[in-house]
């Protein structure tokens, strides 16, 4: 039996000629890196870097009980919501883990779309599927991730980039909202999205486009100035702004509170799948807690390294980590028990390296703030 062939994006040739380092991820072959993590990674926080992120998934929900669906499922409160507007949430499983982290889009209020992790696809697909059935609403589900590219243009200029390649001032788009665009505005582009979002920790915008007219929008981009970034350079930038990443951070045994993520949580909003689950943990304490840790002096913190305490007994695990290109310094993310003694701010911890211990301080994500 043979493993099924990588997935590719409507940008795959352009990745190669581009010379990209290519490599699997959640299923498809990504590019890694272009001229080299760290120029890219500076780009972004200098100027502008542009992302393919393709391989993301996206679910629509349609139907007079759109939002009453959309509600079941995720733990955020999304009668907040008003159109043109997003939100971060997760789903979870009737025990409170989290099936995945995501971001819902107000369309109307009978038209919403979730974007979900690529490698999560077939996984939340079956889970919302299953959680809509038992629901009965009047709403239906459509899996459009063949239907859409995405590309996430990032950094302090990358409005300025967007206008010089479309002629078009999104300026005014507020974060977290996001502006449908009329047929052929953008890019030539069939369908089309411009989301103030992103995944780096700096403004920037995510572009939603028909798959044809990825590779103009991709061109047009370049030339206008943004420099082509890899995922390499983005779970850098992630890593720094504190962001979650499912599978490190998140996964199935791990709730949201555990994860520091609270403020997406909101069980007075709606009976959504988990919410009895971590109204109880919360009630009762949360066991663990995400910290930040930078480390002091040389050495570069990994995902699986064990966090030990100054008598260096371990007492938790290092879910991501690396080199700060920003900072300098080498920067996790990693659980240890909740209690003062190991979560407060400037407490010296610990990180095990192959038998030996790199000095760490607890500190509060973000790394690195946008100017």
């Amino acid at each position: 039996m043979t493993d099924a062939p990588l997935r590719t994006t409507p940008l795959h040739d352009r990745h190669l000629a581009a010379g990209a380092k290519m490599a699997p991820f959640g299923g498809w072959d990504m590019p890694i890196q272009y001229t080299g993590i760290l120029d890219e990674h500076r780009a972004v926080r200098e100027a502008a870097g542009l992302f393919d992120v393709s391989h993301m998934g996206e679910f629509r929900v349609r139907g007079p009980s759109a939002l009453a669906l959309v509600q079941r499922l995720v733990t955020n409160d999304v009668s907040k919501l008003s159109d043109g507007q997003a939100q971060y949430a997760v789903l979870c499983h009737e025990a409170g883990g989290a099936v995945d982290d995501l971001l819902v889009y107000r369309l109307a209020d009978d038209d919403v779309l979730l974007v979900v992790n690529a490698a999560n696809i077939e996984g939340d697909w079956a889970h919302v599927s299953t959680e809509a059935e038992r629901a009965g609403l009047d709403a239906t589900l459509e899996n459009e991730s063949d239907d859409w590219a995405l590309l996430a243009l990032q950094g302090p200029t990358a409005f300025d980039v967007f206008q010089r390649a479309t002629g078009l001032d999104v300026s005014n788009v507020p974060y977290y909202h996001f502006r449908p665009m009329d047929t052929g505005a953008v890019f030539g582009a069939e369908r089309a999205i411009v989301s103030h979002t992103g995944y780096t920790g700096e403004s920037g915008l995510e572009l939603y486009l028909s798959p044809e007219a990825a590779g103009r929008a991709w061109d047009a981009l370049v030339e206008a100035g943004a420099t082509p970034a890899g995922l390499g350079a983005r779970d850098t930038l992630r890593l720094e702004a504190g962001y979650c990443l499912y599978g490190h951070e998140l996964d199935p045994d791990t709730t949201p509170l555990e994860a520091g993520l609270g403020w997406v949580v909101k069980p007075d909003a709606a009976d959504f799948v988990g919410r009895d689950a971590l109204a109880q943990q919360k009630a009762d304490r949360i066991p663990r807690k995400l910290v930040g840790l930078v480390v002091e002096g040389r050495g570069i913190p990994r995902a699986g390294y064990p966090i030990v305490d100054r008598d260096e007994n371990e007492i938790g695990i290092v879910t991501s980590g690396s080199q700060s290109p920003t900072l300098g310094k080498g920067v996790a993310l990693g659980f240890v028990p909740n209690d003062p003694a190991y979560t407060a701010l400037g407490t010296e911890l610990g990180v095990s390296v192959r038998g030996r211990v790199l000095p760490a301080v607890v500190t509060k994500p973000p790394f690195h703030k946008a100017s």
